[in-house]
């Protein structure tokens, strides 16, 4: 007979007490954690223009950026850190997370991708607060947005040139400004993703 160890679901208070002593960042799915790693230097320079024009956009206002190293608290078992993140809720105020944002931003990268088109955006769009979840390849000249109007969620698919909305801020991003800096392919360049 095999002997099966049952694993007790982590809390969202012992991962936050887990991630302070720990040398690595982790994400907690459904109570279970993942080690996180690292980034390539298009996914970041990517990620870093979109949060520098928002955060120009937002400076002056109650809304705030944060970029990468913010948790967020999805539920009481799953916690994130998003490659960008606004939260405009000024009730939002714990040191080491946040719970309520408007706006959150994944950058696609191969060992990223399906979570973040499956598992994440299935759990984001249960937050009452988000209005906006962005996703951008990090390869190709392309960006997808889920954008909630009422109950309803719609579905926004820019590739090559063009702009799209941004909630909160309430702006508009371009695909130029979005990759500022990069040169980047109107298509993905290669079937094998390796952002």
């Amino acid at each position: 007979m095999s002997l099966a160890k049952v694993l007790k679901p982590v809390s969202f208070e012992e991962y936050l007490a887990f991630e302070e002593k720990a040398q690595t960042k982790h994400e907690l799915v459904d109570g279970i954690l993942y080690a996180m790693a690292g980034a390539s230097d298009r996914h970041n320079r990517v990620l870093m223009n979109i949060a520098g024009h928002l955060w120009q956009a937002a400076r002056k206002g109650p809304c705030r950026v944060y970029a990468n190293d913010m948790k967020l608290k999805v539920d009481r078992l799953t916690g994130y850190y998003p490659d960008v993140m606004v939260v405009c809720d000024p009730d939002d105020n714990e040191t080491y997370y946040k719970k309520s944002p408007c706006l959150i931003v994944e950058v696609l990268s191969k060992g990223t991708e399906g979570s973040d088109r499956r598992e994440k955006l299935h759990k984001y769009r249960k937050m009452a607060s988000l209005k906006a979840y962005i996703l951008v390849d990090s390869l190709s000249r392309r960006v997808e947005g889920y954008y909630r109007e009422g109950k309803r969620w719609l579905y926004l698919d820019v590739a090559g040139e063009g702009r799209f909305p941004v909630p909160c801020p309430e702006m508009e991003l371009s695909l130029d400004e979005v990759y500022e800096g990069l040169e980047v392919p109107l298509e993905r360049p290669d079937p094998e993703f390796q952002a």
